[in-house]
């Protein structure tokens, strides 16, 4: 459960946050609800059982990624120092090949962004375990594919090392470009090896 996800933004006053609870069987999300309370929307999904908004069952994007570039969201774990250089080539090379990157502080409404289809993908690096399963589920259960950075299975979860946390997600025919986007070789002649 974390009941206030984005609490920096509550703080300084912008209002971008959410509730999120899931209900967690040996380890994988079985049912999840994310709240906003600022539009009083609540979008729900259960292993099996899709997942639903207040407009009805949620889907994803129905369009393919955008030739002047998709629509991002981007999350980093608190642990995830300024100074790294993964996280810092990686969000930099996103900036330049993406139309927008959106960096809300608050993923659990980057997911239910995700689930409706108001954005193309999301990306996250060394992701908050507390706010992973919720969202999770959200986007698998509305037809959304999630793999680690490297294009392998995504298994991480709510416990295990922050390094098992990082992904890409998106519509599951999108997710080849979308990883193209973070594996491609940087201007700077570096590789990102997140």
């Amino acid at each position: 459960m974390d009941p206030l996800d984005g609490s920096n933004n509550v703080v300084i006053g912008l209002p971008a946050y959410a509730v999120g609870i899931a209900l967690c069987v040996d380890g994988a999300a079985v049912v999840a609800v994310v709240h906003d309370p600022v539009t009083d929307r609540t979008w729900t999904a259960s292993a099996g059982g899709g997942a639903h908004g207040p407009s009805g069952r949620l889907t994803g994007p129905a369009r393919p990624l955008p030739a002047a570039g998709p629509l991002l969201a981007w999350t980093q774990g608190h642990s995830v120092d300024r100074g790294d250089p993964v996280a810092r080539a990686l969000k930099d090379a996103l900036q330049v090949r993406c139309r927008r990157l959106l960096q809300l502080w608050a993923p659990l409404l980057a997911w239910a962004m995700l689930a409706r289809g108001d954005i193309d993908g999301f990306v996250g690096y060394r992701a908050e375990g507390i706010d992973l399963p919720a969202g999770a589920l959200l986007a698998t259960e509305a037809g959304l594919a999630i793999r680690a950075l490297d294009g392998g299975a995504f298994h991480g979860g709510a416990t295990g090392p922050d390094t098992d946390r990082s992904f890409v997600a998106g519509r599951p025919a999108d997710i080849p470009r979308l990883l193209e986007l973070v594996t491609r070789r940087p201007a700077g002649g570096f590789v990102l090896s997140p």
